[in-house]
């Protein structure tokens, strides 16, 4: 799983999340809000937290959360954590080839004829590192 900071740097460079069943995140309150939920991972899904359209944008409800007064969060107050899968798919037809290589992985990106290398100890990082070249490449 990528860490918040890149999920962060991400959602920054501009990319978008439409919640699906089964995608991770955690809060990301403003900064004159603390809760101590902001730590945990959340999963999308129908039974417990539900992406729920809205005409305003989408909100994430929690639904039957008792542990603490959280009926729901707008996209914007929510950091996609996104998966291995989807960091691949979004990389398209950019996407070479992932080696795993003594102590790291190593993904291979080619963007406008020049091929681009990311390693990480986790394939999910080395994914998210070259999905941030990309997005920041096509600004």
């Amino acid at each position: 799983m990528i860490t918040r900071d890149l999920a962060i740097a991400l959602r920054d460079a501009g990319l978008t999340w439409l919640p699906d069943s089964g995608d991770r995140f955690q809060l990301d309150l403003p900064d004159d809000v603390e809760h101590e939920a902001e730590a945990e991972i959340f999963t999308v899904s129908e039974m417990t937290i539900e992406a729920r359209r809205t005409p305003s944008g989408t909100d994430l409800a929690f639904n039957g959360t008792t542990e603490w007064a959280l009926d729901a969060v707008t996209l914007e107050d929510a950091v996609w954590l996104p998966r291995e899968d989807q960091l691949r798919e979004l990389l398209r037809g950019t996407f070479r080839r992932l080696v795993r290589l003594e102590d790291t992985f190593l993904v291979e990106i080619e963007i406008a004829g020049e091929s681009l290398e990311f390693e990480h100890p986790d394939p999910s990082e080395a994914y998210g590192n070259a999905l941030l070249e990309l997005i920041s490449r096509s600004l």
